[in-house]
């Protein structure tokens, strides 16, 4: 399942990547440059959060094998 990071990240990816569309669509690079950006900072994000969910399953299964 998702955390917040990671859904936020692809959100943003994704209003980048129509920013960049109609950017295109009307010739102007402030909204192409803006659609980059955002879309970088999306995928950012959402490694971040990837990372963030595997680092903590990690930690839940090392604390569950302690238990044992």
């Amino acid at each position: 399942m998702w955390n917040p990071d990671e859904l936020k990240g692809k959100t943003k990816a994704g209003k980048g990547k129509v920013k960049q569309a109609v950017g295109d669509l009307t010739n102007s690079e402030r909204l192409k440059s803006e659609g980059e950006t955002d879309e970088a900072a999306g995928k950012v994000r959402e490694t971040f959060g990837k990372a963030r969910r595997k680092i903590g399953k990690a930690v839940k299964d090392a604390g569950d094998a302690i238990k044992r």
